[in-house]
């Protein structure tokens, strides 16, 4: 799972894993009960086989305009 934080001061979850599967919250209380109820029920609905993708690792990265 990914986890953002967008301009208007969400935080915004993804799990790339799951094709669609995401949901955003004003809290992280929140955004984790939503998340886990969006990747249940991507899982129920897709019925897909879950093909892994390997973590490289996490850069931050700012620029300037």
């Amino acid at each position: 799972m990914i986890i953002d934080c967008d301009a208007e001061g969400y935080f915004v979850a993804s799990v790339p894993e799951l094709r669609g599967c995401h949901t955003q919250a004003k809290s992280l209380y929140v955004l984790m009960k939503r998340i886990q109820e969006g990747i249940e029920l991507c899982l129920e609905v897709d019925g897909e086989e879950i093909s892994p993708q390997e973590f490289i690792g996490i850069q931050r990265l700012w620029v300037e305009v």
